[in-house]
């Protein structure tokens, strides 16, 4: 049975509409959290599928579209957020992109597209919040690492830097607002089956491999990852800060 953590809680899940932030924000809803489900406006469709089937649930669940890279547009979201429900109590950064190329076939632009949603996009809706966390003395902030941040492999490296980037920021961000009274941590998945994690096993030998390496012996799927999202977000891990948690299968020791 799901606890009911959440109740009289509300949360931002950015990047929603599919994959790990969809079924974080489906977990955070059966907890009794409002959700704030973020993604593009390009992905309204599937946001106002996740929207219902919470709803149909007996959660709630609000869309809203904003370009995490995108300063202005972080802010008009987080004021919009704020205006709808007084408070936000957690962020959950999880919009990410993927992409596979070797150093030498990376151009500069996708360089740069990796840093603008993995890593700036997680400061930025951070920052837009900083200052109502730090009002309230309370916030949870979890936000979506990899564990390519911590052992890169072939044709990641953009990736896995920038979300090394991101464990990074977290263990620093943790140390300056802790006696504010907000826990901050990163949940580092390995493979998961998402559309973006099919990236690392494009045909049944490359899959095979991916299993092979992994201790359990098998893919991740979004289910995997949320109770340890769910857990940083809790009461029960109020004196946990700066963490970054492997949620891989064991994929760490190859």
């Amino acid at each position: 049975m799901i606890p009911r953590r959440g109740e009289n809680h509300t949360a931002l899940v950015t990047g929603a509409s599919r994959g790990i932030g969809r079924a974080i924000a489906e977990r955070l809803a059966a907890e009794g959290y409002r959700v704030f489900a973020n993604d593009l406006e390009r992905q309204a469709s599937e946001l106002a599928d996740l929207v219902a089937e919470i709803t149909k649930s007996g959660g709630r669940c609000e869309a809203v579209y904003c370009d995490v890279s995108n300063p202005r547009s972080v802010e008009d979201m987080v004021h919009g957020c704020l205006v709808a429900a007084g408070s936000i109590d957690l962020l959950v950064n999880n919009a990410g992109v993927l992409s596979v190329h070797p150093v030498a076939e990376i151009e500069p632009d996708e360089w740069d597209r990796m840093f603008d949603v993995n890593t700036k996009g997680t400061f930025l809706v951070t920052k837009a919040l900083l200052g109502h966390f730090r009002g309230r003395k309370a916030g949870r902030i979890v936000n979506i690492a990899s564990i390519g941040g911590k052992r890169g492999g072939p044709g990641q490296s953009h990736y896995c830097a920038s979300k090394a980037a991101v464990i990074n920021f977290t263990q620093v961000l943790a140390m300056e607002i802790a006696r504010d009274g907000v826990t901050v941590n990163a949940v580092c998945p390995g493979i998961i089956d998402t559309d973006m994690g099919r990236n690392n096993y494009r045909n049944e030998e490359s899959l095979r491999q991916v299993k092979e390496k992994t201790a359990m012996g098998r893919l991740g799927y979004p289910a995997d990852v949320v109770g340890a999202v769910a857990f940083f977000a809790s009461d029960d891990a109020a004196f946990i800060t700066g963490q970054s948690l492997n949620v891989d299968g064991g994929i760490i020791f190859q």
